[in-house]
């Protein structure tokens, strides 16, 4: 779960990192009334920033600067209701921005392709760091941690060494950067990012901006997490799958997918695709229903699928295993029976392993008018794309 950057901002506070007062607003009216606070705790300078969970939001014009209540009234009234990047502004941070002497670089993320965690760090903060590792890696220090030690002082140091920070620097920095490893592991996270951290003209080193996002395998552990989602910037169809326990991932496509099992659903996520790249359709969805497609089970997969608009037809592909084939034909014919006259659009079903003969029988004896047949995966694809193209040309 990504959080906002405001939810990241309050994290921080709560281990002890350095953070500027700020106030998370929704209305133009809430907008007047943060700044009037902010101002009269001493701020001189303000700082409007939409609240989306995508990059580039300054080049968006999401980021803006205030030097008055009326004038900070006026920016968040702009960027409320923005579209950036497809996400549209619901809320906004007002902040007292900082006195600025310099501008660093630091975060700590699960490296998964290593299985390690990383810490990176660099001098140069506030810009891309993807373009700066691009463009100048040798500024961006790369430091694998070990995951029974973490970030102690020591290893704070080496980081900041390893960045080309001074001693002097290293020794304001490196107590931050121990807390930034409390919120990392505390919070069960996969990345901690900081950028900018800011150093001010008398010393003091603050989490200027922040991107936080924690991992889902471990929300049992963190009760506290829940009102950290945004049921209102998750996609319907994925929050009703997530309530359902479905492993459901929304794409921009026509032909849905149902299989049993990850792997089998990334390939016949490739399938798919080359099956309608002539026809101009793709696949709409990852969907793994996993070990057992029963009737109940393969419905809420069906009810997803079949509730998004765009999906034109949809590509079951099951391997029988411990659930066998006959069971999984009966779980089709019992979940369109239970959606009824919801289920409209016509399912393309393949199926192989234990018990495929007794299984297409099933289905062959039923003669559902919504369900076709195929005995390969490369052919059930391709009718599946071609039935989403002749279903997406009549609704032209």
């Amino acid at each position: 779960m990504d959080l906002y950057e405001y939810q990241a901002r309050n994290m921080f506070a709560a281990h002890d990192v350095p953070v500027l007062p700020g106030i998370v607003i929704t209305s133009t009216e809430e907008a007047r009334d943060a700044a009037r606070t902010l101002f009269d705790g001493g701020a001189s300078l303000l700082v409007v920033k939409a609240q989306v969970k995508t990059g580039g939001r300054g080049k968006a014009g999401g980021v803006k600067l205030a030097t008055s209540v009326e004038e900070a009234e006026e920016k968040a009234s702009q960027i409320l209701g923005m579209d950036i990047k497809g996400h549209i502004v619901r809320k906004v941070l007002i902040a007292s921005a900082a006195d600025i002497a310099a501008e660093y670089y630091f975060s700590i993320l699960l490296d998964r392709s290593n299985r390690r965690h990383l810490a990176m760090c660099s001098r140069e903060g506030g810009m891309e760091i993807e373009a700066l590792a691009v463009e100048r890696p040798e500024a961006l220090a790369k430091v694998p941690l070990q995951a029974g030690v973490g970030i102690t002082d020591e290893v704070a140091r080496d980081i900041l060494s390893a960045a080309r920070f001074t001693p002097e620097e290293q020794d304001s920095i490196a107590p931050i950067l121990v807390k930034l490893w409390d919120v990392y592991s505390r919070e069960d996270a996969t990345l901690v990012e900081v950028n900018p951290l800011v150093s001010t003209p008398d010393g003091e080193i603050i989490a200027l901006d922040g991107k936080v996002s924690l991992d889902d395998n471990a929300a049992f552990r963190h009760p506290e997490h829940v009102e950290l989602a945004d049921i209102t910037a998750e996609d319907p169809r994925e929050a009703m799958a997530k309530a359902e326990g479905l492993n459901y991932v929304r794409l921009e496509g026509e032909v849905g997918i149902i299989g049993n099992g990850a792997g089998l659903v990334m390939s016949t996520l490739d399938v798919v695709a080359m099956a309608g790249e002539d026809l101009g359709v793709h696949p709409a969805n990852f969907l793994d229903i996993g070990g057992g497609a029963s009737a109940a089970v393969m419905a809420k997969g069906l009810d997803v699928i079949l509730g998004d608009e765009q999906v034109r037809s949809v590509f079951v592909n099951v391997f029988g295993g411990i659930t066998a084939c006959d069971e999984v034909a009966k779980g089709i014919l019992g979940a369109l029976e239970l959606l009824g006259d919801a289920a409209t659009k016509p399912l393309v079903v393949r199926l192989d392993g234990n018990k495929v003969t007794e299984g297409r029988a099933i289905l062959e004896e039923a003669a559902h008018p919504l369900v076709h047949l195929d005995p390969t995966m490369d052919g059930a694809a391709r009718r599946a794309a071609e039935l989403a193209a002749a279903e997406k040309a009549a609704a032209k």
